[in-house]
């Protein structure tokens, strides 16, 4: 039985348009032009990012950069397809034999990066393993048990019925990895062993991490033979390097620098809107943030299209509510809007004083300071000062995991509406991705029984009510969601992505 989801994502749309190239050196050094691109051979790609990954192992971090390196290198029993359907990847069949029991069948000869190939005792240690991960462990708490019933089928009992077991094992909190490495204490931040499309082969901290084709990957040998991915955390800087042929494909594209890579038929610029909602996260148990009456006067004194315009060039779409639009059950039904009078008087209703609110909003890249220096004039029109402070991604996850801060901007890439809810709200993910330490019983019981109602149907109203709920309580500021950006060489042919940001690198090939 497969399970399927309601959707309201758009078609990708692709961009590209003839002008020459914008002349110039690069802020990277050492300038290229085409043709001595075109000498790194057609079986190479480097990749700009904007963060470098916390860590190379699945189990240990919950960040998109993190999550960009674990699906070259580790593979899933699901993957999403383009649609943010959950189908097989390392699963050949599978069977919902009751309520609570699944029967998975592995694809047979799948190898690791080793050598070893992968079995289902592989499986069932894995799993077992990343359920005593606090970092990703929620999704994977529905799991009762999980065993090997002999060497390529695997049975999953859950606590429940569970609407969202498929979507969870595309993430790669249930990433595959060898149980003899996992018995043996192996590092997977050093050396991330799986049996993903490509190999690690080198980490240069603060520069780059390097990748080669794993030649035995089961779904056929990538045509990319040898791939760089290049940290470079300011966004004109990424736009330079593409221009001047230091990189291939840019994943976070500038968003103030789309009409210029537009203008060239060099490139092709990638747009799709997405399900990644962005927020002004609230430590809610800090003073003053702890009062909902302050909060909703915070989400009703913020402009968000003033945040679109200044940190995003346009290219987004404001958000009020605190769920995401276009998925099961989302509403603005309860939710705040703009309304600077109506700030004022939550602000008045709350008896607290505006100046005795101390928030410190941090930011882990431009794109994030920039909307904060949106919410800093917008709040200090209802007596709220704030203060702005840059931090790298490592040091921002750490800190908003562990509450140690007043306010953050952040966000979510999520599949589906259950396994986002529960990240965000549910109080079992204190600690992980819940960085408001929202504790609330009702939304908790609405989200378990959610999760456990198979029936969409049934399913969207319990979604409905847990989202008028959460908007209730103010617990963050939804400010947008995003449209997803890619930038890359337009003689590179396979590049698309789905609405959560994925794209397969070991479908991309260089035109002939």
């Amino acid at each position: 039985m497969k399970m399927g989801k309601k959707h309201l994502i758009s078609l990708v749309t692709v961009l590209s348009i003839s002008l020459s190239l914008l002349a110039g050196c690069s802020q990277q050094g050492g300038g290229t032009d085409k043709g001595e691109s075109e000498e790194k051979g057609k079986d190479s790609l480097v990749v700009a990012t904007m963060s470098e990954t916390p860590t190379l192992g699945a189990y240990d971090h919950n960040s998109v950069a993190g999550d960009y390196m674990n699906k070259l290198t580790y593979s899933t029993l699901f993957r999403t397809d383009a649609d943010l359907n959950p189908e097989p990847s390392l699963v050949d069949t599978y069977e919902n034999t009751s309520d609570t029991e699944w029967l998975f069948h592995l694809k047979q000869g799948v190898k690791f990066h080793d050598g070893s190939e992968l079995t289902a005792e592989d499986v069932a240690a894995s799993i077992t393993y990343s359920k005593t991960c606090p970092e990703v462990n929620l999704y994977n708490r529905c799991i009762l048990t999980v065993e090997a019933v002999d060497n390529y089928t695997v049975k999953i009992v859950t606590d429940g019925p569970s609407a969202t077991l498929l979507y969870d094992l595309c993430h790669h909190a249930n990433a595959i990895l060898p149980k003899k490495l996992l018995d043996s204490g192996n590092d997977f931040n050093e050396n991330p062993i799986g049996s993903g499309p490509f190999q690690f082969v080198e980490w240069k901290r603060g520069d780059s991490v390097e990748f080669k084709a794993f030649e035995d990957y089961f779904g056929g040998a990538p045509a990319i033979k040898s791939m760089t991915w290049k940290i470079i955390p300011e966004g004109s800087s990424r736009t330079i390097a593409l221009e001047a042929g230091e990189v291939d494909m840019i994943i976070e594209v500038e968003a103030m620098d789309v009409e210029r890579i537009e203008s060239s038929d060099e490139f092709t610029l990638l747009k799709h809107d997405s399900t990644n909602i962005n927020w002004l996260m609230l430590n809610n148990e800090k003073p003053g943030l702890d009062n909902q009456n302050v909060r909703h006067a915070i989400n009703s004194a913020i402009n968000r299209d003033d945040i679109i315009a200044a940190a995003l060039n346009g290219i987004a779409t404001p958000v009020y509510s605190a769920s995401p639009m276009g998925m099961l059950g989302s509403t603005d039904e309860g939710a705040d809007t703009f309304d600077v009078k109506k700030a004022q008087e939550y602000m008045d209703a709350s008896g607290v004083d505006p100046a005795s609110v101390e928030m410190s909003i941090i930011c882990s890249n431009d794109t994030k300071k920039r909307a904060a220096e949106v919410i800093q004039a917008n709040l200090s029109e209802i007596g709220i000062n704030c203060e702005i402070e840059s931090m790298d991604l490592a040091t921002y996850l750490s800190a908003t995991a562990d509450g140690n801060y007043t306010a953050s901007i952040g966000g979510y890439s999520p599949s589906d509406m259950v396994s986002y809810l529960v990240g965000v709200y549910h109080s079992k993910s204190i600690g992980g991705a819940n960085t408001t330490r929202l504790n609330d019983p009702e939304v908790d019981a609405l989200i378990d029984q959610a999760a456990a109602t198979v029936d969409p149907a049934a399913r969207e109203v319990i979604l409905k009510q847990a989202t008028v709920r959460l908007n209730e309580l103010c617990s963050q500021v939804s400010l947008y969601q995003s449209v997803l950006l890619r930038a890359y060489d337009s003689d590179l042919q396979g590049v698309a992505i789905n609405a959560g940001g994925h794209i397969r690198f070991e479908d991309i090939s260089w035109k002939a």
